[in-house]
């Protein structure tokens, strides 16, 4: 699976940003999808997950109710709308894919249980 982020770009605090993930490759709906991020300095970290078939999503505390993911399994592409950003959502976003057919999403997916990465997009929210 190859993977591809984009939609990343410059916005002041409390703007909105939408990035998307493009997949080829493999039937991408046997493929849990994930949003993970990289600030500065610190751990690359879990943002959001959605299953395979789009049933299940999770998010990890600190972007619940300010950011959206979803999936297009028709056009191989996964999105995160991310609402109401703050400057310590500054950084390197990414997309992975992990191997889960028929399986629900219910909790952060493990960064490194993930079978494919894509390249990430710089997210950058200025005060």
């Amino acid at each position: 699976v190859q993977l591809q982020a984009s939609g990343g770009g410059l916005v002041q605090a409390g703007g909105s940003l939408r990035l998307s993930c493009a997949a080829s490759g493999r039937t991408f709906s046997n493929y849990a999808m994930g949003w993970f991020r990289q600030a500065p300095g610190q751990e690359r970290e879990f943002v959001a997950a959605i299953s395979g078939r789009g049933a299940g999503t999770y998010y990890t505390d600190s972007v619940k109710g300010r950011f959206t993911i979803s999936r297009d399994n028709a056009e191989n592409m996964v999105y995160l709308q991310m609402n109401t950003l703050k400057p310590e959502d500054t950084a390197v976003y990414c997309c992975a894919a992990v191997f889960a057919p028929f399986t629900a999403v219910t909790g952060p997916l493990q960064k490194d249980g993930m079978d494919y990465w894509g390249k990430g997009t710089l997210v950058t929210v200025s005060s």
